[in-house]
């Protein structure tokens, strides 16, 4: 049985930052009994305040830590809406009872296509070209095409994913399908993973194409820095659809500045939204860069369904069955 407390209106619901999700994403409520309250954003400093009373909060982004939690006597649940829950102390709701969930395999699609828009858009120089036709450089060329940017083919090249999990499952399928030879790193670091795997330096000595789906762990964090930058011999495209905290990023400016890398498309940042002094924002004019703010996760089916199973854990919660992390 759950452990929620009476409440006059039902059990109390609290969503600390709707506005992670698309305004056309239904937001569909549990079955049972229960009180709703809806926030578009919330500042550190107002989570207390929110989820005060609060039986069971819903958060994507919006950190809740061990301070926090010691003032919130009624919070039984967080309802994580997102894969990453590095936003949770999970010690401290594992001290206090506290149920902790999270989503899973909503993005196996939308991710892995979003970071394949990446790579084409960088090895076609698709962002270049359309440039060249607003800006009418086609309409004054000598001939039938216009050359402006280096163009290549993925078929033959050699992918290296960091990250084996589902999403880096589907990523390498896309990447075979496209051609291309497909390598799982091993752990940095880590030795005896098995057959499947391909050294980590061997993965960033041998890819025209390096991929990052890992989780931002203590192990991964920063996994990417100059001494992993001058090992790429192949001047490879750096990709990373995953968390902004796995690479350096003033590393990776001057990994673009050293020629180290043939370019980055990257869909999430150490900060975000980032600071005007973002070190990548210093170079987003540049033709082998692209940023995207964070909408790899982003299409209407995967936000449905990871919605979907916020409120299915909320429900089996409810019902006596939780789905616990932090046990």
């Amino acid at each position: 049985m759950s452990q929620l407390p009476h409440h006059p209106a039902g059990t109390r619901i609290v969503v600390l930052d709707r506005g992670t999700f698309g305004p056309a994403v239904e937001l569909r409520r549990p079955s049972f009994a229960h009180d709703w309250a809806e926030h578009d954003r919330t500042a550190p400093a107002d989570v207390i305040r929110r989820l005060d009373g609060a039986h069971i909060a819903i958060t994507n982004k919006v950190p809740i830590r061990r301070a926090q939690l010691e003032e919130l006597p009624a919070l039984r649940m967080v309802a994580v809406a997102a894969t990453g829950y590095d936003v949770i102390d999970i010690d401290a709701c594992r001290e206090r009872g506290i149920v902790v969930s999270n989503v899973k395999g909503y993005a196996v699609n939308t991710v892995p296509e979003h970071t394949f828009a990446l790579i084409l858009a960088l090895r076609r120089g698709i962002a270049v070209y359309r440039q060249a036709v607003i800006d009418g450089a086609w309409q004054q060329a000598s001939q039938f095409c216009f050359h402006a940017y280096p163009i290549r083919d993925l078929n033959g090249s050699t992918l290296g994913i960091v990250g084996e999990g589902a999403i880096g499952q589907a990523v390498a399928r896309l990447g075979q399908a496209f051609g291309m030879r497909t390598l799982y790193a091993a752990h940095k670091g880590v030795s005896g993973l098995g057959p499947l795997y391909t050294p980590f330096d061997e993965v960033l000595e041998t890819s025209d194409v390096i991929t990052l789906h890992s989780p931002l762990l203590p192990t991964t964090r920063d996994m990417i820095r100059m001494a992993e930058f001058r090992k790429m011999k192949r001047r490879p495209l750096l990709i990373n659809t995953a968390r902004g905290g796995l690479v350096v990023e003033k590393d990776l400016v001057q990994a673009l500045d050293e020629g180290l890398i043939s370019g980055a498309g990257f869909d999430c940042l150490t900060a975000e939204p980032p600071p005007p002094n973002h070190p990548l924002l210093a170079i987003l004019g540049r033709p082998n860069v692209i940023v995207t703010p964070h909408v790899g996760w982003a299409s209407q089916e995967a936000m449905q369904e990871c919605w979907s199973q916020v409120i299915g854990h909320i429900e089996c919660f409810h019902n006596g069955q939780p789905y616990d992390i932090a046990t």
